[in-house]
Order: structure tokens, then C-alpha cells, then sequence
């Protein structure tokens, strides 16, 4: 049932776990094919069962012999989704950089990839936003795995049925007050349900045809500052910074994709500078420029580089060397 076993075997996986239907359907899964993991869980206190979700994580991890991990979220007053996601994988993120964590799971299956293709749809997406959640997904550090995508979700609930494993049922998944849950009942459930043989079939196609669209750029960075160079395609370049974003918990808006678009320099969040400087693409913090040393200011100014980049620059005087060399 598992995409890609020859990716997780031998390497140090972290599994984002919440002991709901699909990430205990991964674990159990991981177990069943004898692939070594650790677990990752995020309290969000929002619910009186997630002391209980943590307390099964810890009791798996004791009994099966990994280590688990776990996170109790401050409260969180607005956006919830999104800001949810944000500490969920900023916490991922600090566990694969201090225990070196190659490959990062998920348990994204079927019915989420659809869900968030019809969303993108009905917002207004080319086919690379379409596509989605793709099975394997390089990002800055690590390699982020979804072994489950090409399972819809009652096959997960079969398989956990089927060999009598707990897990827990989240409420908050039938609150239609969330745009996702919304879509996930009124439309991509039934249509799943309906054509689930089709749904496949077509997420295969698209993904060939994503392929031929967007070429694979790979990012590299020093210190703060992410790099690459440029695929010589605005469609390209713009597909990998998003994806870089999403890598670190946050998302480009609409209104960003298009300021990306048609300027070389954009402002990100507010706190992050996008900047396409020569064959190059850059993304750092944004700092505003205050008090800059004049040799410092001419060297970047010779070096034709972006004023809205030098603040950060200024702060970090070997990346200015690291420039000087790239740049050259």
C-alpha cells in the first residue's frame, strides 16, 4: 500500500502523526514493512480529546520502540488553519534540524489532494497549482513524503478495521465553518465515492503533463538567504519559491503570485524580500535599511543589488562576500 518503500528504508523518517484515521493508518503501515521512524505530535489544546490523541502517541512510541515527539501549541486566537499549520511545521522543521531527519511523512491521501485541487480550482489555478500535493517533494533540507496519496480514505478505514487498530475521530473535521471541510463533504466525498477509479486515473495524467510544464529548480541557500538560478521561466521560478514558502509554513497569497509576476522584487508577508537579480533568484528576511555603513552601501550599490536586500545584507557581512563571489 505504500508509494515510493525504497525512499524510507535505511534513512531517518519522521512521521507528522495526530493519531487520526490516516496518519495511525501510516503508522501501523511503516511498522507492517519494518521502516524505522520517529513520531512528531502538535497539542493545539482546542479539543478535550488531544490529551488523550498524545497519550496514545506516547504509549505507541513505548511499546513499538521509537521516539515520540511533542509539541503543546500557545492558544491560538484567529485563522486557525493557517496559523495551526505554521507552528505544526515550524516544529517539524526544528526535529529535522536537530536530530538530522531525512525524509518528513505525511499521511495526505486521495481525498485531500482532490479537496485542495477543487478549492484551487474555484480560487483559479493553472494545472502545477492543480497538481497539488505531489507523492515526493524536495524541500531545503529534507525530502517530504506522502505514501498514502494514491489511497482514498476508505481504503485507509478498511485497512484499520480490518486489522482492529485504534485510532481517534477529530470533530472539528465536520465543522463546515472551515472552507476545506466544506468542500470535502459537499463535493469531493461524493464525487470521490462516484468516480473514485476516474480521480486516479486523472491525477496521473495531470502529473505527466506538470512534468512537461515546470522545470525542477533546486534551491541552495547560505545562512538565511535561499537561492537558485533562474529556469529562464517566470511559470518555473515562481512554482519553486512557492513552494519554498509552503517548505517553511506559509503561504503566498494570490496578490503575491502576481506582484511575482510582474516585478522583479516583491515583499513577501511582510517579512521576506523575493528578488531576481541577474540569472539569479534570492529570498531573505526583509529588514529595513537603517544607519548603513558608506563602503558597505557602495559595494552593494557596484554589485547592483536590490536596496530592499540590503538591510538584511547589513547584517550579514559574509553573505555579502558570498554575493561578491556568485555575483562575479
Amino acid at each position: 500500500m505504500l508509494l515510493h518503500k525504497n525512499l524510507l528504508q535505511n534513512k531517518k523518517n519522521l512521521l507528522a502523526f495526530s493519531a487520526g484515521v490516516d496518519s495511525t493508518a501510516l503508522l501501523f503501515l511503516l511498522l507492517e514493512n519494518g521502516i524505522n521512524f520517529d513520531i512528531a505530535i502538535v497539542d493545539y489544546s482546542v479539543r478535550p480529546g488531544s490529551k488523550d490523541e498524545v497519550t496514545y502517541a506516547q504509549e505507541l512510541a513505548k511499546e513499538h520502540h521509537f521516539k515520540c515527539h511533542v509539541h503543546k501549541a500557545s492558544q491560538i486566537e484567529t485563522n486557525f488553519e493557517a496559523k495551526a499549520r505554521e507552528i505544526r511545521y515550524n516544529f517539524f522543521q526544528e526535529l529535522i534540524n536537530a536530530n538530522n531527519y531525512e525524509n518528513l511523512l505525511t499521511a495526505h491521501h486521495l481525498g485531500d489532494r482532490f479537496e485542495w485541487m477543487l478549492m484551487q480550482f474555484c480560487k483559479g489555478a493553472g494545472c502545477a497549482e492543480l497538481s497539488g500535493m505531489q507523492v515526493v517533494d524536495k524541500r531545503h533540507n529534507y525530502t517530504l513524503l506522502r505514501p498514502l496519496l494514491h489511497l482514498d480514505k476508505q481504503e485507509l478505514l478498511l485497512y484499520l478495521s480490518a486489522n482492529n487498530i485504534k485510532y481517534f475521530e477529530d470533530s472539528s473535521n465536520n465543522d463546515e465553518k472551515y472552507q476545506r471541510n466544506e468542500f470535502r463533504h459537499k463535493h469531493s466525498n461524493p464525487l470521490l465515492k462516484k468516480y473514485l477509479s476516474g480521480i486516479k486515473k486523472s491525477f496521473s495524467y495531470i502529473d505527466e503533463d506538470v512534468k512537461e510544464l515546470v522545470s525542477e529548480v533546486s534551491l541552495l541557500s547560505y545562512k538565511e538567504l535561499i537561492y537558485f538560478k533562474s529556469s529562464g521561466s517566470k511559470r518555473s521560478d515562481i512554482y519553486a519559491i512557492d513552494k519554498y514558502f509552503k517548505s517553511i509554513g506559509k503561504l503566498i497569497t494570490a496578490a503575491e503570485k502576481a506582484l511575482l509576476k510582474e516585478n522583479d522584487t516583491v515583499i513577501i508577508s511582510r517579512n521576506y524580500v523575493v528578488n531576481q537579480n541577474h540569472d539569479y533568484l534570492f529570498i531573505a528576511p526583509f529588514i529595513k535599511a537603517k544607519n548603513m555603513d558608506k563602503k558597505l552601501k557602495e559595494k552593494l550599490r557596484l554589485l547592483k543589488i536590490e536596496p530592499k536586500l540590503r538591510g538584511y545584507l547589513a547584517t550579514e557581512r559574509e553573505v555579502v562576500e558570498f554575493l561578491s563571489l556568485l555575483l562575479a
